[in-house]
């Protein structure tokens, strides 16, 4: 009993030290680029951006849409934007070209970027809207000729990098431009 209450006074002594840990910021740049040179313009970091297209191209082809057809296909990305692609395993479908990537990386105190990074495919639709894979969704699969990959809607401004603030427990994040 008395090793249970001492246990529950120190646990409840070292919560505010945690909960002040998680409550910490960490900025992150993030971007949506369209080329490795928008991307470079931005960061001033071409070693990395050159790492976070060619990431992105690889992801994209495991989480792109598939389509059965290439009708189908340009018929959600616009006329020739798609491609035929295999998955390896012998069999053809048709995705739309990777036409963006995001670029996100945290950052120091001082604004400089730490090491790491992630990054990921973005597609631009017929009508012009961005958009790139879910995480965690449907991936790359095609079931009676339609797209079954998740695409969530993207509202970033292209080439542009934004510097985010993040905060832990509920905190909301807050933004403001970074770059020119």
């Amino acid at each position: 009993m008395k090793r249970s209450k001492t246990a529950a006074l120190l646990l409840m002594s070292a919560a505010p030290l945690l909960l002040t840990a998680c409550d910490s910021e960490s900025p992150a740049r993030e971007g949506l680029y369209t080329s490795v040179e928008a991307c470079t313009a931005q960061t001033n970091d071409s070693y990395t951006c050159q790492q976070a297209y060619a990431k992105a191209e690889q992801e994209a082809v495991a989480t792109a849409p598939r389509f059965a057809s290439r009708e189908a296909c340009e018929a959600s990305y616009g006329e020739e934007k798609c491609a035929e692609r295999s998955d390896g395993a012998h069999h053809s479908f048709f995705g739309p070209l990777m036409t963006g990537f995001f670029l996100s990386q945290m950052l120091s105190r001082n604004g400089a970027p730490m090491n790491g990074f992630t990054s990921g495919p973005a597609f631009r639709d017929s009508s012009g809207n961005w958009q790139r894979p879910a995480t965690g969704g449907a991936r790359g699969s095609v079931y009676r000729g339609s797209n079954r990959t998740a695409m969530v809607p993207i509202s970033a401004t292209p080439n542009r990098a934004v510097t985010t603030s993040r905060a832990g427990f509920g905190s909301s994040g807050h933004s403001r431009g970074f770059g020119g």
